[in-house]
């Protein structure tokens, strides 16, 4: 698996505050109020972000132990996976809130802080929750083995031969 490139994080987002823009500017061309994320939004962005890097810390204990504690494979590729899906997902949801937040400061009467209060911290959370899960795919990362350079190695048991009779 592939870490998480900066690249689709940064497409997640410009699709995001794209969409968040268009969403404001069709609302009110057709004469209705903007759109204000939930309050309940940047609080489970940031639950989400706290709960996949909580979930990522028993694969880094075990990777890292001294013992060398058994690592599930299975269960250590989908709390990567779960990552990688939250980090893109907070790209998108954060930069919704700020295309939210660039439609508000165009126009011109800028609305009060209070009245974009939600919007920021849903745009924190979201590069909040792109933090939490960069940071716990690297935590379910596991270190290369000397194998991993030559399947196979050299053990003569795990080749393949060819018998001639």
């Amino acid at each position: 698996m592939k870490r998480t490139g900066a690249g689709i994080l940064v497409i997640a987002a410009v699709l995001g505050a794209g969409g968040g823009f268009l969403l404001d500017q069709l609302l009110t061309a057709n004469g209705r109020a903007t759109f204000t994320p939930a309050v309940t939004l940047p609080i489970l962005l940031f639950a989400l972000g706290v709960i996949v890097v909580v979930l990522a810390l028993p694969i880094r204990r075990a990777t890292r132990s001294s013992a060398g504690g058994r690592v599930d494979p299975f269960r250590a590729v989908r709390i990567a996976m779960l990552a990688k899906a939250s980090s893109i997902v907070g790209a998108a949801v954060g930069g919704m809130a700020l295309g939210l937040i660039l439609f508000l400061v165009t126009r011109p009467v800028t609305p009060s802080l209070g009245s974009m209060a939600t919007t920021i911290a849903t745009a924190v959370c979201g590069a909040a929750l792109i933090a939490a899960g960069l940071v716990a795919e690297h935590l379910c990362t596991i270190g290369k083995d000397d194998d991993d350079e030559h399947p196979g190695g050299d053990d003569p048991g795990l080749t393949p031969r060819l018998h001639d009779h």
